[in-house]
């Protein structure tokens, strides 16, 4: 007997039934069972399943290997929440704040994801270094407010983004990721940031 418990402490449940119906057989009843307080394994599924931020990466991570954008778009994880973060390139002409056609395309594909959440949505605007001085935008302060204005304007008007969840800030040059005293750094510095902000739980 103590080699039979042995040896159902080490299968699992199918095989446990398997053996508990050759053991009735054996004893003369097919009824024959032998009560554990073995777990039943638990399924992987239960065990990995994703959460809705996890959802979320995994989506845009398909929309940017999908479109080819790996050189414009990224997104990254911080305590924040997760960053969806878009380079000027593929948004706006040179020193403009008007969203250009392949903006729109990629901001819808992101709006579909980000819309499925109840999460509030942060829109950065951020620039190079160098400075701008012209009659619509008379400092990088204006520039990059205007540039998170009309993306999260695009989200909510044309997309259907919940205003309520919406904000919307400028940073001009002074938050960089990159080294503005090269023309790659200052590139990266360019961009759109659209942060899906991780729930207070």
């Amino acid at each position: 007997m103590f080699i039979i418990l042995y040896a159902i402490s080490n299968v699992d449940a199918a095989k446990y039934d398997k053996m508990m119906t050759a053991m009735g057989s054996v004893f003369g009843s097919s009824k024959f069972k032998i009560e554990t307080n073995i777990p039943r394994p638990i399924a992987k599924s239960d065990e990995f399943a994703m959460t809705p931020m996890d959802v979320l990466r995994q989506e845009i991570n398909e929309i940017i290997n999908i479109n080819e954008l790996d050189n414009s778009v990224s997104i990254e994880d911080n305590q924040r929440g997760v960053t969806i973060r878009i380079l000027d390139d593929i948004l706006f002409l040179s020193g403009d704040a008007e969203l250009k056609n392949k903006a729109q395309e990629v901001l819808k594909l992101v709006a579909e994801i980000i819309k499925k959440l109840p999460n509030d949505v942060r829109v950065e605007g951020h620039t190079d270094n160098i400075g701008i001085n012209s009659t619509q935008y008379p400092s990088n302060w204006h520039l990059s407010i205007a540039r998170a204005l009309n993306t999260a304007y695009y989200l909510i008007q044309t997309e259907n983004i919940d205003p309520d969840k919406v904000s919307v800030v400028g940073y001009a040059e002074y938050n960089p990721i990159g080294d503005n005293l090269t023309p790659e750094g200052r590139a990266k510095n360019r961009r759109v940031d659209i942060i899906v902000i991780k729930s207070v739980e």
